[in-house]
């Protein structure tokens, strides 16, 4: 089975099951979930079904593949697909209010729509949410023993995804970060669920502690190169096609890749002298973009996520599963290989 055969036959189980799990349980609750319901692209901000951009559905279809592919029953795994999908989305709208960015996938976000604390109590919800959703593990009829593991790893995914997200926000005032400091912010932002769904996959089809191990690595790899890949789009990217405003990230002094690695070259000091301004402005953009030209910044960022890929190619061989039974991994890693959105 190829990546297409694959997201045509997961995709609707992982949609069926977010909508079950986020279903609203009565009428004057309707609001509340239709919260929920517009960021993950169901609805309008009238509550009216108007299908949107509702993100990938990348991390439960990685869940759902790492189950197949290390020989475990997919169904068995889709409360995990999901939990870990509906986590995903309170990390975006609490971050989307912890950045104040007024989009997402190229609409208002839910606190520009709804304020500030109806926001952060829909991003509590789909936490609690999620929980509830991997707890519907118990349901399966699998080993108590793996479902106790499956919920602490997942635990220690959210964990990680807080204290990611803690040193981001850190960075922002700081002019000193280093590579080392910026790759361990994005293990925990981004790595952790990207390594949580591939590990659960694998987990809960029965692998062994080895194996279970090198789909972790490759999941987190993988994520490493994908957030490389998004700080990319973040100074580069084509503002129609990634949802929100080209270089919002310099506007925002994310110290995102590009602008870590120039901080520590031989521009470093102008470039701190523009991010010592209280707030950088658009005039501000062409001095940016310049000092990371000067350096090759976006080519070493490129470079990077280049080796992170090749890590998370190692470790899925490592498997030593068949290649069939890794195709569609392989080819959704491929498939994130320098993405325009």
């Amino acid at each position: 089975m190829n990546i297409q055969e694959a997201m045509a036959r997961y995709l609707p189980l992982i949609e069926g099951a977010l909508r079950e799990a986020l279903q609203t349980p009565h009428a004057h609750l309707a609001a509340h979930h239709g919260m929920m319901h517009y960021h993950l692209g169901w609805v309008d901000e009238r509550f009216q079904p108007k299908p949107a951009r509702g993100g990938k559905r990348l991390r439960p279809l990685l869940c759902l593949l790492a189950c197949e592919a290390a020989g475990g029953d997919v169904h068995d795994a889709l409360p995990a697909a999901a939990a870990i999908e509906i986590l995903h989305n309170f990390s975006l709208v609490h971050d989307d209010i912890e950045d104040n960015s007024p989009t997402r996938r190229g609409r208002p976000a839910v606190w520009a729509l709804w304020g500030v604390p109806q926001a952060v109590n829909v991003g509590d919800a789909l936490f609690a949410l999620a929980h509830r959703t991997l707890g519907r593990l118990w349901e399966r009829d699998m080993p108590a023993e793996r479902v106790l593991a499956a919920i602490l790893a997942f635990d220690e995914a959210c964990v990680a995804l807080t204290e990611g997200q803690y040193l981001d926000m850190s960075f922002e005032e700081r002019s000193d970060v280093t590579v080392d400091e910026y790759l361990r912010m994005i293990q925990g932002k981004t790595a952790a669920l990207m390594g949580i769904a591939t590990q659960l996959g694998a987990l809960l089809a029965g692998a062994s502690q080895e194996i279970i191990i090198h789909f972790h690595r490759f999941g987190e790899k993988l994520g490493v190169a994908f957030q490389i890949e998004d700080d990319i789009l973040g100074i580069w990217g084509d503002e129609a096609l990634i949802g929100k405003s080209a270089a919002s990230d310099i506007l925002e002094k994310k110290k995102t890749l590009p602008v870590v690695y120039a901080l520590r070259s031989e521009v470093g000091e102008r470039l701190r002298a523009i991010y010592r301004k209280p707030e950088l402005r658009a005039e501000d953009l062409p001095s940016v973009l310049a000092l990371l030209e000067e350096v090759e910044a976006r080519q070493y960022a490129e470079r990077m996520a280049e080796e992170a890929h090749r890590q998370a190619l190692e470790a899925l061989a490592a498997t030593g599963l068949s290649a069939k039974a890794l195709l569609p991994l392989r080819e959704i890693a491929a498939s994130l290989r320098g993405r325009r959105r």
